[in-house]
């Protein structure tokens, strides 16, 4: 079967056929490549070619590694911030510092952390406040931006039902 191979390799490198590259789809001449039995030592400037594809193929994968660390380290954060912030804005309103009367507060968790009543504790509501408390660099998430913008729009009904 080696036979084979030599006597086709030898063929393709005698012949006048032309390749065409697969990534640029320029053409080439068989006879102008190095062709050679892949099941034997490559010849020297071929095993030069793997070793550096080698070589750069261990240094894709260890930079892969590092993001993945990187990566897996980050979503531990996030996720240590955001249990954080989930128990403080349930604890925040009995904070001694806290501004506003406990009994102005309702707290909802969801999609707003609690309205305030401002005023209802003393039977006299001056105005009603969407309350999102957060921690560190957190943001309003869409639904939260959403809710923000209705607000500032006016777009907010009361209705009896």
């Amino acid at each position: 079967m080696a036979d084979d191979i030599d006597l086709l390799i030898k063929s393709l490198q005698t012949s006048n056929l032309s390749a065409g590259c697969p990534h640029c789809g320029d053409e080439f001449k068989l006879s102008e490549s190095l062709l050679f039995d892949g099941t034997k030592n490559f010849p020297s400037d071929a095993e030069k070619i793997r070793q550096e594809w080698e070589t750069d193929l261990n240094e894709q994968l260890e930079l892969l590694k590092k993001r993945q660390i990187r990566a897996d380290e980050g979503a531990e954060k996030k996720a240590i911030e955001v249990g954080i912030g989930k128990i403080i804005e349930k604890v925040l309103p009995a904070y001694k510092n806290f501004k506003l009367p406990l009994a102005d507060c309702r707290f909802l968790a969801e999609p707003i952390d609690m309205i305030v009543f401002e005023g209802a504790s003393e039977n006299k509501i001056d105005h009603i406040t969407f309350l999102d408390i957060k921690t560190g660099n957190a943001a309003l998430n869409k639904h939260q931006r959403q809710i923000r913008d209705a607000v500032k729009d006016h777009q907010v009904k009361s209705e009896v039902i």
